[in-house]
């Protein structure tokens, strides 16, 4: 049973909207750091967005003013709100959680199997 999954992509036009969402079982998921990547095809897999347990986050140059990531703690979900969109946007986009596995700080990171996002021009 998949332990995260992403759901929401799709194809939309240059300057459009999407908004991706990440489910992930409530064991992994409290307490942990989530992320968004994306990878276009023969490009290596780069973070896109990320947030903690507590709210803080964090964006790439290339998303930031662009791009919103937010958590719903309550439902173990995380967000990915993308607005003005861009050809060069395009990319499978992946969710990962950051799972500390023990007292010492050692992380195993769940990924999700990746949702398509296409802009167009």
């Amino acid at each position: 049973q998949a332990q995260v999954a992403e759901s929401g992509g799709g194809s939309v036009q240059a300057g459009g909207s999407l908004r991706l969402s990440c489910a992930a079982s409530g064991r992994i998921f409290s307490g942990s750091a989530v992320s968004w990547y994306r990878q276009a095809p023969g490009q290596q897999r780069d973070m896109v967005a990320s947030i903690t347990d507590g709210g803080n986050t964090n964006y790439a140059a290339s998303v930031k003013g662009r791009f919103t990531i937010s958590r719903d703690n309550a439902i173990n979900m995380v967000y990915l709100l993308m607005n003005s969109l861009k050809p060069e946007d395009t990319a499978v986009y992946y969710c990962a959680v950051d799972y500390v596995v023990n007292v010492e700080g050692a992380v195993r990171k769940f990924w999700g199997q990746g949702t398509q996002v296409t802009v167009s021009s």
